[in-house]
């Protein structure tokens, strides 16, 4: 990497462009400064409006992919010069500073200017904690196929009896492979899928109402309810977080 500890590189992508399954001999920061990303890593499923990035570390195979049209900032970090211990994908928080600083990191700088944003920068990334939505797939092919219509279709409201009988599974069997492969009942997992699945609507200007119905919700009230229980916030502030804004709305 040279002298710097951090080197940038800009992804324009159209929708639905995005990495085959790739790893980095360094950390990388993936953030999205315009659209949405999601990011996939082994069974894991990760949605990233422009307000959070993901922490990769080095050697992790990971396949970003905008949702819609996205600009990708790549941030790589020299593992040897960098002073933070996350060992495994972490969402971060990218308030105001942390994006200024990615612009600011962008220009052509003098070495001591580099290397004070460079520290800077990296003062600035904190983990989000319960806001960061992520969903994790089962191993078991039955289980699997369930999970990827509800993915393809977080409205679908088949019971899991319904599913089983598409998929050659009775819904107990179901129901103790979604609980031993990602460590949530069935009725959980759904609704982490469906919350997942509304980030990235409601990134690109979707009202709440609307996706309440399309994520499987019959009111706006049981949505934000549910996106709360999950991510800890409304999906008001959710987008907001970290900008001063104090807002409490589902819009």
């Amino acid at each position: 990497m040279g002298a710097d500890v951090i080197v940038l590189h800009r992804f324009p992508l159209d929708r639905g462009e995005g990495f085959d399954a790739h790893a980095h001999d360094d950390h990388q920061l993936i953030w999205a400064s315009a659209g949405v990303l999601t990011v996939e890593v082994g069974a894991r499923y990760w949605v990233l409006p422009t307000t959070l990035g993901l922490w990769m570390p080095a050697g992790i195979v990971h396949a970003p992919l905008a949702v819609r049209e996205s600009v990708m900032e790549g941030l790589y970090f020299d593992p040897a010069r960098t002073p933070v211990d996350w060992a495994e994908p972490t969402v971060l928080q990218m308030g105001p500073l942390s994006r200024q600083l990615v612009s600011y990191l962008a220009r052509d700088l003098g070495a001591e200017e580099r290397e004070r944003a460079e520290r800077v920068l990296l003062d600035t990334l904190e983990p989000v904690g319960r806001r960061a939505i992520a969903v994790p797939v089962p191993a078991d092919p039955r289980a699997r196929d369930v999970a990827r219509l509800l993915l393809d279709d977080p409205a679908d409201a088949r019971s899991l009896d319904e599913f089983g009988r598409d998929v050659g599974a009775s819904s107990r069997t179901l129901l103790r492979l979604f609980q031993s492969e990602t460590g949530m009942s069935f009725g959980t997992w759904r609704t982490h899928a469906r919350i997942q699945a509304s980030v990235a609507l409601l990134a690109e200007g979707e009202p709440v109402s609307r996706v309440a119905y399309r994520v499987g919700y019959s009111t706006p009230s049981a949505f934000i309810a549910a996106f709360h229980r999950v991510s800890g916030t409304t999906p008001g502030a959710y987008f907001h977080a970290g900008e001063g804004s104090s807002r409490a709305d589902g819009t």
